[in-house]
């Protein structure tokens, strides 16, 4: 009989499936607890449930990128075979992204499971970094790009179009700042990023842009890392009223926040299993359920709420559990 991902998705079923969670870490011993902290949670929530992302453009010293582009390097080949581990680089157009692009992704690209590239500004950022990438074998590598001004907003639809990108993450900081002050400061704060129009019209582009070109769209950090009350509702919001799938970790403490907000209820996760059964068991017909008419449109949503109660190490009901018995932690 064939998976429900293939009849419900059809060429989809091959698409982007991501971790709900991407945790950045850019100090040696910060990197390496992450990892660490990767590999428990994965065996906890027998999913991979976050990204490990190490980082060059914020983390290394100035005067010391090199030195910090072999750290990085050495850090991912040492990583378990089974982890999530990916490395942001400096920007396409800084004198120290050749030199990550040589240092890591030559020699470790086949241990990453991506490249976050910022500052982004237009679809030719991203043939830049492909290029390079691709000089040094790593033809095959995803690129995430981090969307960070108001130009680069307006070409969203454009570079998520590019057969690379697989992800587009939205840069708040930089984002106001671009706006030579035409935003209060109160826009990079948690009530601020979603009331002020213009970040609110930012991040409704870019998640529409992924949506249209089937990428994942990723919220970007909240600086109150310590509030972890206001990292759930920053979450919540990112994901039930935006569109966002995904979401940036700064700090240990936000992950647990940011995949408990991202998850399906335990009530969505039960109707998801009531409907793909009596559409399994009417072999993908219509049906009706409590007074409802479903058919493939909704079983479509609903396996799609299934799969993300697994990304996010929700308990499945029984009858579906067997659907995922081979994606622990999905390459």
């Amino acid at each position: 009989m064939k998976h429900p991902r293939d009849i419900l998705l059809g060429s989809q079923a091959a698409g982007t499936v991501l971790p709900v969670c991407d945790h950045y870490s850019g100090v040696e011993v910060r990197m390496r607890k992450s990892l660490q902290l990767q590999a428990e949670m994965t065996q906890e929530f027998g999913a991979c449930v976050f990204d490990v992302t190490l980082d060059c453009e914020d983390g290394a010293p100035v005067g010391g990128e090199i030195e910090h582009a072999h750290l990085v390097r050495e850090i991912a080949m040492s990583a378990a075979l089974d982890s999530r581990v990916a490395v942001r680089v400096h920007p396409v157009d800084h004198a120290s992204f050749e030199n990550d692009i040589e240092i890591i992704a030559r020699t470790s690209h086949s241990k990453l499971r991506h490249l976050m590239v910022p500052k982004v500004e237009s679809i030719a950022d991203v043939q830049t970094a492909v290029n390079a990438l691709n000089q040094v074998g790593a033809s095959n590598l995803p690129v995430h790009v981090l969307v960070e001004s108001p130009a680069a907003v307006h070409q969203a639809f454009e570079i998520a179009s590019h057969p690379r990108v697989q992800s587009i993450s939205f840069g708040l900081m930089d984002f106001v700042s671009a706006h030579g002050g035409a935003i209060p400061s109160s826009g990079m704060g948690l009530q601020g990023q979603f009331t002020h129009p213009l970040v609110l019209r930012a991040k409704l582009e870019i998640a529409s842009a992924c949506h249209a070109h089937g990428k994942v769209p990723s919220h970007c950090v909240v600086t109150e890392f310590s509030d972890l009350q206001a990292i759930k509702v920053a979450a919540t919001k990112a994901s039930r009223e935006l569109g966002f799938t995904r979401m940036w970790s700064i700090h240990p403490s936000q992950i647990r926040p940011v995949v408990e907000a991202m998850a399906p209820t335990a009530d969505e996760i039960e109707l998801a299993a009531n409907l793909i059964e009596s559409a399994r068991d009417a072999e993908w017909a219509p049906v009706s359920y409590k007074g409802q008419l479903h058919d493939r449109a909704s079983y479509r949503f609903f396996w799609q709420v299934l799969e993300r109660a697994h990304q996010t190490g929700r308990a499945l009901p029984q009858a579906v559990q067997g659907y995922f018995v081979d994606l622990a932690c999905a390459p």
